[in-house]
């Protein structure tokens, strides 16, 4: 669904010529809501990014007790903000930084195998696994008997509303039909599909590794799972911890470039001392809250319910609508994609109340 979605946008832009999310709003919905989605994007990328401090809070932490050192996640937030994440976020120009995003990938293909490697070496098994006496209670594995009937939960809705989190790049549609060569709506489609159908094997592979090795105490970020004199697992979390390093000042470029588009700041105003106020009150804003809020899947799971089934399913099925009516003699099939598109997007309303209830639910447990 979310990558149909995805499709429906570059094909929105490809009916409308708009370039950008909000523009391709602007000329299928109207110019007078389009603040709705702005905002949208703005503080789903702000829930992004909290996310990411709060991995690497604790991934640095989790590294320094590998490395012999014993640190408190507010120090290794603190520190890694003030000495990485900030010189980063105050560059202007962030193409340098391109070619790391690569290692976001060479770091999630390590991460799956690393974690098959250890599940079906028994490394994490009860009772004689030899890293489970390493590990925390909390975090060592703890299985049930209620088998597969539990996907019939409500609390599914919270590992869904993770998913849309996960799979979120929607607001990127437009740039990625525009620069693409050729770009008819056949290629663009085959390039949706692609990208997703991988994507969805990775998830599936590293969610199915961590739940059978640790079961109902598998962690909202499963490294923390993992012991700190486990090699393989340190060589992960510093896979992830670089990946994620370099790829948050993109991500948090989009937050500050959502925060000015909302506040309407003119761009003849905006010199380089006055972004990089923004962006230091910005990122003090993010470091706080990440300092505060240490359930990754509360955060995940809530902006993925609230903001995220609006990006994805919501927005795109409304636009789509908007573009179809303004033809000038659609055909019917489209006519009948666009009742299969609202369907969607009130799967997606359906998705998110649920999940948001039960995520707020299993957060005051």
């Amino acid at each position: 669904m979310s990558g149909y979605c995805f499709s429906l946008i570059g094909r929105v832009c490809s009916y409308t010529g708009a370039k950008s999310y909000r523009e391709a709003w602007d000329k299928t919905v109207g110019e007078k809501t389009s603040w709705i989605p702005a905002t949208a994007c703005t503080f789903m990328t702000m829930a992004a990014v909290l996310a990411y401090s709060m991995i690497l809070a604790d991934t640095f932490k989790m590294l320094a007790a590998s490395a012999g050192y014993a640190i408190t996640r507010t120090n290794s937030l603190l520190g890694v903000t003030g000495l990485v994440l900030f010189p980063l976020c105050l560059l202007k120009n962030l193409a340098s930084l391109a070619p790391f995003s690569l290692l976001g990938i060479i770091g999630m293909g390590y991460t799956t195998l690393a974690m098959a490697i250890r599940y079906f070496g028994g490394s994490y098994a009860l009772p004689a696994g030899k890293f489970v006496a390493d590990v925390a209670k909390e975090y060592q594995p703890s299985f049930g008997t209620t088998g597969a009937s539990g996907v019939l939960s409500p609390n599914s809705f919270i590992l869904i509303c993770m998913l849309s989190t996960a799979y979120m790049a929607h607001f990127n549609a437009p740039k990625f039909f525009i620069e693409l060569k050729d770009n008819t709506i056949e290629r663009y489609n085959k390039v949706v599909s692609t990208s997703f159908g991988i994507s969805i094997a990775i998830f599936a592979a590293i969610a199915a590794l961590g739940f059978l090795t640790f079961g109902k105490n598998a962690s909202g970020l499963i490294l923390n799972n993992y012991a700190t004199n486990d090699v393989l697992a340190s060589a992960t979390r510093v896979a992830v911890a670089t990946s994620i390093v370099f790829s948050y000042p993109l991500a948090f470029s989009g937050l500050r470039d959502g925060f000015i588009d909302l506040l309407k700041i003119p761009s003849d105003v905006l010199t380089n001392f006055r972004l990089d106020k923004i962006t230091f009150a910005l990122l003090s804003v993010i470091t706080g809250l990440a300092l505060k809020v240490k359930d990754l899947t509360l955060v995940l799971s809530l902006g993925g319910a609230v903001l995220g089934n609006s990006l994805i399913y919501v927005f795109p099925a409304l636009m789509f609508r908007g573009a179809v009516k303004k033809m000038d003699k659609p055909s019917d099939g489209m006519k009948k994609e666009v009742k299969g598109a609202l369907g969607a997007a009130g799967i997606g309303v359906l998705m998110g109340i649920i999940g948001s209830v039960m995520a707020i639910k299993s957060a005051l447990a």
